[in-house]
């Protein structure tokens, strides 16, 4: 069997790397040992406004005496749907410090898609906003009310009260019921192994499921994170990645509280503002996508921004051409690049590179297992591949889910009886255990009998001088069966044919890999995390 375990194996594994959940045991532990450790120091600025470690932790205070006006007990479930926010992080410390589980909610679904994980999740209070960009999410639910028996209280993060809304101010002053000290007591009664949160997987095929996770596995995966990647105390922290996202709250926000860097929440993502922000704030973190390094890159007035403090960058989330590994750290001058790989139902960090592996290491790969955690590669009958050949990547380790809320079915469909998480995810695996995710087993398809991955064509795509992005999905071909249709996005400027690009391709990749058909777009449909939607293009494809 060709695994990969950090060089560990059974009880070992299980028990290396336990900094996080050993050092803070919970979430309200993490907050108390940050205030004693950088209680002056800035732990959010969001705007105008700025909170220190004490602060923040008094506003959690409050915030947790509110929650328990509100009747909220050890076990219930809170959601918050919202864009990044320092009453986001407050709202989702107190729901620890209360007993109960955050559900984060995708800020880009609609009624119906929100009325959905409320109603799964069992939701008792929803933290919403009533005017982001000039939408209000909790009216977005008017008529889904009957389906949600369990939902109690609304409170609004931003924006007016309205009806049975109410107000952050009026949610904290209702909480001067309930004594500090009764408040304090209850978050020390928090166990480890109680559910942290239940996040709701994008859901781009099919019905999102909920991935149930524990403060344990939580705080040791991103202290290990924290330490891997090297971020440290006094780092400014830009994190653009949504909130409701593991990465974006977890390797966000919570893994900076657990070092002492301050974070800078943003709710929207503009490339202008993102950038005059980074020179303003003089960020030094700033993580993202690929999708968000390449906005940058494409940036037309680039040079005019001070880019100098930037430190480090981190990235994941997609297959990563080698080429905008390169150009961050020749144009973006950052320090250190790493790439990494997790997906929520193994607590959003499997692999990692490591700050001293050389450049064609980090360009190329996902990085090798974080300690504790297993890794192998697997043929469509679950045998094992040898080094260097493509497979199904399967995880095992302590950060696995439990599984997914009420629903042991897919628990068992995705997790098998030896604890094997299978990921749906196609990659290869070195000699050294180090991983290159090549595609998606549902993304693949066959031309004329050949296996073909779209991510190995849009790497290739990508190194065409006038493109910025591209998007392969398998169109219908009656010779065939099926043959690539190539999606782009070209650079300011830049032009050219469709045949000029599919001749270039045929130099340089396999005849049944080359794009039949091109689409100039500006811009390929993606989620909020940054992963492209292809049931969408294959959509727009049918509709041709």
């Amino acid at each position: 069997m060709f695994t990969t375990q950090e060089g560990l194996g059974g009880a070992a594994a299980r028990d290396e790397g336990r900094r996080g959940d050993l050092e803070f045991r919970t979430t309200p532990g993490l907050l108390e040992l940050a205030v004693e450790r950088f209680a002056a120091r800035a732990a959010v600025c969001d705007g105008d406004v700025t909170l220190t470690y004490a602060a923040l932790a008094d506003a959690v205070l409050g915030a947790t005496r509110g929650l328990l006006a509100l009747g909220v007990a050890r076990g219930d479930r809170v959601a918050i749907w919202a864009p990044n926010g320092w009453r986001w992080i407050v709202a989702a410390l107190a729901t620890h410090a209360a007993g109960a589980a955050v559900v984060p909610v995708n800020t880009r679904f609609k009624g119906e898609e929100a009325a959905y994980v409320l109603g799964r999740s069992g939701a008792r209070v929803l933290f919403a906003v009533t005017d982001f960009l000039g939408v209000d999410f909790v009216a977005m639910l008017r008529g889904a009310a009957a389906a949600l028996p369990a939902l109690a209280h609304t409170i609004a993060v931003q924006g007016p009260a309205w009806a049975a809304v109410l107000d952050w101010e009026a949610f904290v002053r209702g909480g001067e019921v309930v004594a500090a000290p009764a408040a304090v007591a209850r978050s020390r009664e928090v166990s480890p192994d109680d559910l942290s949160d239940v996040i709701y997987t994008s859901g781009t095929t099919g019905a999102p499921k909920g991935v149930t996770c524990t403060h344990a596995l939580t705080l040791r995966a991103f202290r290990d994170w924290a330490d891997l990647v090297g971020l440290r105390a006094g780092d400014r922290y830009l994190v653009a990645l949504p909130f409701f996202h593991t990465f974006g709250y977890k390797a966000g926000w919570l893994a900076s509280l657990m070092v002492g860097a301050t974070v800078f929440p943003q709710a929207v993502f503009d490339v202008d503002a993102l950038l005059a922000r980074v020179v303003r704030e003089r960020i030094t973190v700033l993580p993202g996508a690929p999708s968000l390094y390449q906005s940058i890159l494409a940036h037309p007035n680039l040079a005019a921004f001070d880019l100098s403090s930037l430190r480090l960058a981190v990235t994941g989330a997609a297959v990563i051409p080698v080429e905008l590994v390169e150009r961050m750290r020749r144009e973006l001058a950052f320090e250190t690049v790493l790439t990494g790989y997790g997906l929520t139902e193994a607590t959003g960090v499997s692999a990692l590179c490591r700050a001293g592996d050389d450049a064609e290491t980090v360009a190329t790969t996902s990085g090798r297992a974080i300690p504790g955690v297993s890794m192998r590669a697997v043929d469509g009958e679950g045998r094992d591949v040898p080094p260097g050949e493509p497979g199904e990547i399967l995880i095992a380790g302590y950060g696995v889910t439990r599984g997914y809320l009420d629903d042991p079915a897919a628990t068992a469909a995705a997790i098998d009886a030896d604890g094997w998480l299978h990921t749906g995810d196609v990659g290869v695996l070195d000699a050294r255990g180090y991983v290159r995710i090549t595609d998606r087993t549902k993304d693949m398809f066959i031309v004329g009998g050949f296996n073909t991955y779209p991510a190995e064509i849009e790497r290739v795509l990508q190194r065409h001088p006038a493109i910025v992005q591209a998007a392969v999905v398998g169109a219908p071909d009656a010779r065939l069966g099926e043959v690539a249709a190539a999606f782009v996005v070209l650079r300011a400027g830049a032009s050219f044919e469709a045949d000029e690009l599919i001749a270039w391709s045929r130099e340089r990749m396999a005849n049944y890999k080359v794009p039949r058909s091109v689409v100039v777009v500006e811009a390929l449909p993606m989620n909020a995390t940054g992963k492209v939607l292809k049931h969408k293009l294959r959509e727009r494809l049918r509709a041709q």
